[in-house]
């Protein structure tokens, strides 16, 4: 690899004096169709699964497979939903006391229901307990996947109150290629698509369902004994926490140490196994996401299609699993090649798109 040397991205001032076409321009909203909008958001999936199982239910099929894949897979598309609405909330301390609420809210609902819900739906019509099955069933996925979230999300305070006996550990910066003509950044990345990531994930949710009715069936008895409380525990901690860990486990295995740079007129992607170039002009798409657990780049263009996400990937001692900031001489050249950008409502997620 060239040779590294330190590189510091101008100061606010600098940013400043910077003419205001180059900063309105990189600023810019890009239009998205909301087509696309629509397809990947998880809350419109959920509505629909849950709807077609309200639908099945109702036609007088309630506890065969199709129904019941329709409703764990439909409540995990409303917990996934709420899970990263509350890590882009801002502050983030706003976010862990919403996350903290509605999970305990949710598993004391779960309990209720499960021990009052008959005698609570007597004087309802067949109709309304239909539904009522549905989202009770479904709000089980949802709770769980709230519940595995709120578990990291406390695991990761306390990894930082015991950080603080260590060095306090420093997002990845930006160095000059000594014999390049730009800058780099050196990170650990998990080289994973994300749809590759999700569907892995949906996946394991429906094995963990299927393997979590089989056992309520088989041990019938035993369930009738402990009640809905204690089951409730036994499977988040004796079947969905070990996937979770298992899950994180096996992505963590696959990080290696990555090479990002930006040229005057391409990109350039060093990992373990390969290195690849993208010309700015023949580039299609550029993600950059600096923060949460899907901080990532993706990189799609002359035959190259690579993601590569930091954020659940095993950071070098000292480093956190985040990526910097993108250089302002990057937005310009992207722009002079023809990319337009794109900003979520939070500022950690930046795209460049071609028109």
């Amino acid at each position: 690899m060239r040779r590294l040397i330190p590189w510091s991205t101008p100061t606010r001032a600098a940013r400043s004096r910077m003419s205001p076409m180059t900063e309105s321009t990189a600023d810019a909203p890009v239009r998205v169709t909301s087509g696309r909008r629509l397809v990947r958001n998880p809350v419109l999936w959920g509505a629909l699964l849950l709807g077609g199982a309200i639908a099945v239910t109702l036609a007088g099929d309630d506890l065969s497979f199709l129904p019941f894949l329709l409703m764990l897979v439909g409540g995990w598309c409303f917990g996934f939903a709420f899970v990263n609405a509350t890590l882009r909330t801002v502050p983030a301390r706003s976010g862990v006391i919403l996350h903290t609420a509605v999970a305990t809210a949710l598993g004391a609902a779960i309990v209720i229901v499960g021990e009052a819900g008959g005698d609570m739906l007597d004087s309802v019509p067949e109709p309304g307990r239909a539904v009522a099955f549905v989202l009770t069933f479904a709000a089980i996925p949802a709770a769980g996947w709230i519940w595995l979230g709120l578990i990291s999300r406390l695991g990761d305070v306390f990894a930082r109150q015991d950080a603080k006996k260590r060095p306090t550990p420093t997002t990845p910066e930006w160095e000059r290629e000594e014999n390049g003509d730009g800058s780099a950044v050196c990170f650990a990345a998990i080289p994973v698509r994300m749809r590759v990531l999700t569907g892995t994930t949906i996946g394991i949710v429906v094995v963990v369902g299927l393997v979590v009715v089989s056992l309520l069936i088989v041990l019938d008895d035993v369930v009738m004994r402990l009640g809905p409380q204690w089951m409730i525990i036994v499977i988040g901690a004796g079947v969905a926490l070990p996937a979770y860990l298992a899950l994180r486990a096996v992505l963590q295995r696959r990080t290696v140490e990555c090479v990002v740079a930006f040229g005057d007129d391409e990109i350039r992607l060093t990992t373990r196994d390969s290195r690849h170039t993208v010309s700015f002009r023949d580039l299609e798409l550029l993600l950059w996401r600096s923060r949460s657990d899907y901080a990532r780049i993706e990189v799609r263009g002359a035959g190259v299609d690579l993601s590569l996400i930091t954020g659940l990937a095993k950071p070098p001692a000292g480093r956190t699993a985040e990526l910097p900031a993108l250089p302002r001489r990057v937005f310009r050249r992207l722009e002079l090649a023809g990319m337009t950008e794109k900003r979520s409502r939070r500022d950690d997620v930046i795209s460049f798109h071609r028109p």
